[in-house]
């Protein structure tokens, strides 16, 4: 074996970790040498941390907008926060700072600018030319509340409306308020003794933008004339308004009120309504008024040239429709078509071909915004069918419980989930094409594919493709379908260990070469399942329970076998503290009119035949039993290896590995278990009683004749050492390939547990103190039997398996096996919180021991005490071989321990070079035999000088407080640095970054740092993001190349990137919003109109309400403030290249018009003169020689 030379090493990198205080590097005696150090490329410079895309629905939508000429609609939130959304994979999110609800939105049509009012009574102007939008100008009124707004199409002027009634008006170029006001006194009768209440609506006559329809929420709507500054009509309806729409002539409107009943108007007769209808009331033989209905909140009408106009409404429905869902009602013509939606109706509005307001509208669809989705509706269609949605939108479908990301991952993965998610889209849309399809996509360099997948409560898992900073799901997977839906509340008496959701996903490992998937449920279930391309019915589902006995039950109570009941647990010890009854984790449902439930799975898996379509089916269903009387525990870590064949799953009971080529159990053990005899780092219980007894019955292994058990057992049974022998163990060379190692997906239960341990305020830690002195007074460590169901889902052909146990020296732990607990009176939450549970495996070739020669396979095993295991695997070889004979699998003792739970761990070679997991490549399960071996035959994982000859490794361990590096086979310590002292690691991941590797850390406090390897050297602390929602520890998750992401709300995920090169080639990757587009060409006014004066009368509002006339307004009453976009994002809105060529362009055409004018002006009065001075010259001979008395 080569010498290391360790001080080679620190002399390489001492330099840079010795700048950090809580940054060692120590070189014990015995520790391995080599000759060359580790070169590290990352430096700070590589790292920088900000936000790129927001993908989903936006979080409590309360606003929506339509560009009709750019496509782009905008939806603004109860959070302040503006979702824009164009053709598919174009989308943008930005934020109000003050977080206010945005009430309205507003287009600057074609222009690309955006104005929001939001509900603390401020104005914003948003550039969109910029692809990160940001606001040019602000407007905060001081003493009166916005309530609506209305920006005429191709106008400077907005008009706002108060909650007193008043009209102000603002430039939009400028955002200064002008001098002219409607007062609301000025607009009613004088007569009126009371107040009209809010303003409600705004609109400028379609045909004559010198009248504006004003609605107050009383019910009178006032037709004021801008000019002549006085109301030219009022109308009176006893019912309140809640918004009034005009037909395209300019003739008539109409109004939707409080009680369901929609008013038409004619414009010149104010006397009363032309028209009343309610949509929805029951209309009475006798001729009298409909019952009232619930209100409708808003009314469009939308013409048509060649048929009858739209109507389309939302509410009004009548009220003995109790828990009915929402509507959106479409009258067109005779015929009254009632849409139901899934959820509330937020807002609405209809899509027309043109953008000026006194053409024929011509209606083709429209976008209904709800509480959680966004539906858009084909109006030009027989049954109005809608749209397929291109956007991200359901990822809120089923709340997200879990979150993965991997960035670089193979690339036929994506086609391949494509083409079997295809398969599963719904039939019935609109033949269509996306009516929103604005923008352009980003030019971005980012070329590698990258995946995230998402396990929801309902069970189901979602696979989506978030390549280019787009996102598009491919594939769902369902996994409830492997249980018996329960029908009736008495048909699940054992799923009350969950209050609901019982097959929500807890979390997953993926491996992406094998495309083997593995996940774990709320109700203590695993399944595995392999991908295939053709469908199968399978017949039976395999099914393999797991009885998983506590660490802290008084006993261990062997299954008798065969269908007897179980007994009791019996004491095992004099002490009288330990006759106590074990804690369950719920207080419901632990126990039957039968005795103590055991051996009963939370779920029933189905027994009738199980039609698998392609992509993922069910390899094996693993369940956890009761025990007892005492419910399963949650698993709290999962990890499969397909070129191992195994997955491990553990809890605070303990760990479990399976074989799920054999469907066999191969390990059951106890957490307390997996330390050696004499070791270090085991926790010792702590308790001011010294007797201790040795208590070797609990060791006893119950052994039988069984043969089975003697197959199942593993070689260090009754065996003095904790591994196998060299000549034993027989070592298996699988080559590697980089991939992302699976790491430890908190749950939520033990979140909230661990959140109200850790952040607590000083007073509080004290008790804590106490509490952790007497923490492994609750342990009891002794032997666990596991007994083993094996079989199918029906219950009359399950057979119980062997029961396989892997032994130590019997007596290595008698001095720990004798118990006595705390003299505490309660001690139920105590013993909960102190179990040492399984937080993290790490499937590896690696050094089993310190003196051994060559990497075997292996298993990283951390807990949530800071204990890292190492447990050696001894597989058969490949073929029938593998499929007959039992793995081998022994505990190796501990490797190390760090300051809180471990939260990942990972190999390196001498170089630095990260190790992942070998694997095996993909290959079909339903193919043919011949197929099948084709792709069965392994590529290698990585070259093969990186394992052959390999007589070190570094071993990367992350917990919650700090992170080490082991130098392997001698497992000693090299580095070690504190990442933080008062707060907790929630996520940390090895990640690849710039060619070369790092851990990526985000604590409770919101920061997000990143570790150089092996030297821990910190290169980037930035405090991003407090924790103000467990949801985002739950499903923060680090990837390659510098990517991250959390779920920021229930409905939408943030995607971030702490990589320098991402952040520099952002503006590139990001998509446009505002393409350069050709505003339509106004309708034409016809021949007739024009020459009687008809058609639209258009109002020069500069002259109305500039500074001139109108004087200037009130300081108090507004405050502008100039917005954060800069000079840039100023001269972009106010005139952008084409906007300003178009500008000239009709600059241009406008002067030559007047020149042209001119000279024909200058033309005729020169004919004119001319003309004059013939006539004078004529006069003047006629009267030249008369005498004046002659004239």
């Amino acid at each position: 074996m080569k010498k290391f030379n360790i001080r080679k090493v620190l002399d390489g990198l001492t330099a840079a970790s010795s700048s950090s205080s809580s940054s060692s590097a120590t070189a014990p005696p015995g520790a391995p040498r080599e000759n060359d150090a580790v070169q590290e490329t990352l430096q700070s410079e590589h790292f920088q941390l900000c936000k790129t895309v927001r993908h989903g629905f936006p979080y409590q939508p309360s606003s929506m907008a339509f560009d009709p000429v750019q496509k782009i609609l905008a939806i603004g939130t109860q959070t302040g926060a503006l979702r824009l959304f164009g053709r598919a994979g174009v989308e943008c999110y930005c934020q109000h700072e003050s977080g206010a609800a945005v009430i309205q939105l507003q287009f600057l049509v074609n222009e690309g600018a955006l104005v929001s009012a939001l509900a603390d009574d401020s104005v914003h102007l948003w550039n969109l030319r910029q692809k990160i939008p940001a606001i040019l100008h602000s407007l905060k009124f001081n003493r009166e509340r916005i309530t609506y707004c209305h920006l005429p199409f191709q106008s400077k002027w907005l008009y706002i409306g108060t909650e007193r009634g008043n009209i102000h008006i603002v430039n939009v170029e400028s955002f200064s308020l002008s001098g002219y006001v409607i007062m609301w006194n000025k607009a009613i009768e004088l007569s009126t003794k009371t107040h009209p209440g809010p303003v409600v609506h705004i609109s400028d006559n379609p045909m004559d933008e010198g009248k504006l329809l004003i609605g107050f929420e009383c019910g009178v709507v006032v037709l004021w004339d801008l000019k002549c500054k006085k109301a030219d009509y009022r109308y009176n309806y006893d019912e309140a308004i809640h918004s009034v729409a005009w037909h395209h002539e300019g003739k008539q409107f109409v109004c939707s009120h409080s009680d369901g009943t929609l008013t038409t108007w004619n414009v010149r007769a104010p006397a009363k309504p032309a028209q009343i209808i309610t949509p929805h009331g029951k209309q009475p033989k006798d001729g009298k008024k409909p019952e009232p209905c619930k209100p409708i909140l808003k009314v469009e009408y939308k013409t048509t040239r060649a048929g009858d106009p739209f109507m389309v409404l939302s509410g009004g429905l009548s009220y003995d429709t109790v828990g009915r869902r929402a509507c959106l009602t479409v009258m067109h013509g005779k015929s009254t078509t009632v849409l139901e939606m899934d959820f509330p109706i937020v807002d609405f509005l209809t899509l027309c071909e043109t953008p000026y307001p006194n053409d024929f509208q011509e209606p083709y669809g429209v976008v209904a915004l709800l509480e959680k989705d966004l539906v858009v509706i084909d109006l030009g269609q027989i049954g109005y069918p809608i749209f397929e949605n291109p956007y991200p939108l359901t990822i809120h479908e089923s709340p997200v419980t879990c979150c993965e990301y991997f960035a670089d991952c193979p690339a036929e993965l994506i086609p391949a989930l494509y083409s079997v998610g295809s398969r599963q889209k719904r039939q019935g849309y609109s033949k269509k094409e996306w009516p929103i399809s604005g923008g352009n996509w980003g030019q971005g360099t980012q070329s590698y594919p990258e995946l995230i997948i998402t396990g929801h409560a309902d069970g189901s898992i979602k696979f989506w493709d978030a390549s280019a900073f787009m996102l598009q799901v491919l594939y769902k997977l369902k996994t409830a379908k492997v249980f018996e839906r329960a029908r009736a509340k008495e048909e699940k008496p054992s799923t009350d260990i969950v209050d609901e959701d019982p097959f929500a996903i807890q979390t997953l490992s993926w491996c992406p070469e094998s495309r083997m998937l593995c996940i774990a449920g709320v109700s203590a279930h695993v399944i595995v399942y392999r991908f295939s391309k053709q469908e199968v019915t399978t017949e039976v589902v395999q099914l393999l329970e797991v009885r998983m006995q506590s660490e802290f039950g008084d006993g261990d109570s062997p299954d008798p076998g065969g269908d007897q009941t179980p007994t009791l647990p019996a004491p095992v010890s004099s002490s009288p503290q330990e006759s106590e009854p074990p804690p369950t984790q719920s207080s419901s449902g632990s126990t039957s009119s039968d005795g103590p439930r055991d051996n009963i799975a939370c779920l029933q898996v189905r027994s009738s035949p199980l039609k698998q379509s392609p992509g993922y089916q069910v390899e094996l269903v693993i369940q956890l039993v009761w025990v007892s009387g005492e419910p399963p525990q949650p698993i709290t870590s999962l990890a499969i290896n397909s070129s191992y064949g195994l997955v491990v799953f553990g809890n605070s009971n303990g760990l479990a590995v399976v074989d799920y080529l054999q469907k066999t159990l191969l390990l059951n053990m106890g957490t307390s278990e997996l330390y050696s005899p004499s070791d270090p780092y085991q926790r010792q219980p702590r308790s001011p009683r010294k007797t201790r007894q040795p208590s070797g019955a609990l060791c006893d292994s119950n052994d039988g004749s069984n043969a089975s058990e003697d197959r199942c057992k593993s070689p260090t049974s009754g065996s003095t050492s904790p591994c196998n022998s060299d000549d034993e163990r027989k070592p298996k060379f699988i080559e590697k390939v980089k991939i992302k190692s699976r790491r430890f997906s908190k749950t939520v239960a033990n979140d909230f547990a661990k959140m109200s341990r850790k952040i607590s305020s000083s007073g509080e830690q004290k008790p804590d103190q106490e509490d952790r002195s007497h923490r492994w007074c609750h342990i009891l460590l002794k032997r666990q039997l596991s007994d083993v169901h094996e079989g199918i889902a029906a219950p009359a052909t399950r057979h119980k398996a062997a029961i396989c146990r892997t032994f130590s020296d019997p007596y290595s732990h008698a001095k720990d096996n004798s118990f006595t607990r705390s003299r505490s009176s309660s001690v139920t939450s105590i013993d909960r919180e102190s179990r040492e549970a399984i937080s993290a495996f790490h499937f590896c070739e690696s050094f089993p021991r310190k003196n051994d020669g060559q990497p075997g396979p292996c298993l990283l095993v951390g807990t949530t005490q800071g204990s890292v295991m190492m447990v050696a695997l001894s597989l058969p070889p490949g073929g029938e071989q593998r499929l007959q004979q039992p793995v081998a699998i022994s505990s190796c003792g501990t490797m190390a321990g760090l300051k809180g739970g471990i939260l990942t761990m990972a190999l390196l070679d001498a170089t630095g070079t990260l190790l992942p997991p070998s694997y095996e490549p993909w290959y079909d399960p339903n193919a043919s035999d011949e197929d099948k071996e084709k792709s069965r035959r392994r590529r290698p994982a990585s070259p093969p000088s990186s394992q052959e000859g390999q007589d070190s490794q570094f071993a990367v361990l992350c917990s919650e407080k700090q992170a080490k590096v082991l130098v392997m086979p001698s497992q000693t310590r090299i580095y070690k640095h504190n990442i933080t002292e008062t707060s907790f690691v929630l996520r940390a991941d090895v990640v690849q970054m710039a060619g070369a590797n790092c851990i990526a850390c985000f604590c409770a406090n919101g920061h997000i740092m990143t570790l150089s390897l092996p030297s821990l050297r910190p290169l980037l602390d930035v405090n991003y993001l407090p924790l103000t929602d467990m949801r985002i520890a739950r499903t923060f998750c680090f990837s390659n190349l510098g990517q991250a992401l959390y779920l920021t709300s229930p409905t939408e995920i943030q995607r971030i990137t702490y990589s320098q090169e991402t952040c520099d080639n952002l503006q590139e990757m990001l998509s446009e919003l505002f393409t350069p587009v050709e505003t339509p060409e106004a309708p034409n006014r016809g021949f007739f109109k024009g020459l009687f004066g008809g058609g639209a009368q258009s109002l020069d509002r500069e002259d109305l309400f500039g500074e001139t006339a109108a004087g200037k307004a009130s300081r108090s009453l507004a405050q502008h403030i100039p917005g954060p976009g800069g000079m840039e994002g100023m001269k972009g809105a106010a005139s952008g290249v084409v906007g300003e060529l178009a500008r000239a362009r009709i600059a241009l055409d406008e002067r030559g018009q007047k020149l042209g004018e001119l000279e024909d002006r200058t033309a005729a009065m020169m004919a004119s003169a001319e003309s004059f001075s013939k006539h004078a010259h004529v006069m003047m001979l006629k009267y030249k020689d008369k005498k004046w008395y002659q004239l």
